[in-house]
């Protein structure tokens, strides 16, 4: 999707900002906090880690940011690409930071938004599972001395939610929602 974005990149971007359909929207609803600060977006709605992590190589290091801020794991938890296990989705965003590290590009890790019910999968309740994956970023994020930007202890609600303030669909940010984290993940680039 990025492909002739990427070829068009001039000026080495300060970060790139991977992800799904949130870090999407995020570019497409607020250009200005993108371009005013020279960050990329590439988020890729429906995307899983799976996916983020082989397109990791041509959306990410190719453009040499000197970061990359990873906000990604709702959508594994949904699963989006089929049943899989926290610890694999830990060990995609670890593969990552790896690739990142290697590449002398600073990870920036996020937690998982709080959600407690998915629209396209009302089945799942996933507010426990986006705690528990949350925990294990922020565990790996200390041990590797990685920035973790904990958006889920400020926006959730009382049910590990997004509330409708924040979100329509209990999943997506609205502009309101965005301008929070927007001023969270800044101080860490």
């Amino acid at each position: 999707r990025y492909e002739e974005a990427n070829g068009e990149i001039a000026v080495r971007p300060r970060a790139v900002f991977m992800g799904d359909s949130i870090t999407d929207a995020w570019a497409l609803n607020d250009p200005d906090f993108f371009a005013g600060n020279n960050y990329v977006g590439r988020g890729i709605s429906g995307q899983t880690t799976s996916h983020m992590l082989v397109r990791f190589r041509k959306d990410v290091i190719d453009l040499k940011p000197r970061y990359v801020v990873i906000l990604a794991g709702t959508n594994d938890i949904a699963m989006n690409n089929g049943e899989i296990s926290l610890e694999n989705i830990m060990g995609n965003i670890i593969s990552m930071c790896e690739l990142a590290k290697a590449s002398r590009i600073r990870p920036v890790l996020c937690s998982v938004l709080p959600a407690a019910a998915y629209s396209w999968r009302p089945e799942l309740k996933p507010a426990e599972d986006i705690v528990r994956l949350n925990d294990m970023i922020r565990d790996y994020a200390e041990d590797n001395r990685i920035p973790y930007v904990d958006y889920h202890s400020v926006l959730k609600d009382e049910n590990n939610g997004l509330p409708l303030k924040y979100a329509a669909d209990g999943v997506h940010p609205n502009m309101d929602c965005y301008k929070i984290m927007e001023g969270m993940v800044q101080r860490y680039l």
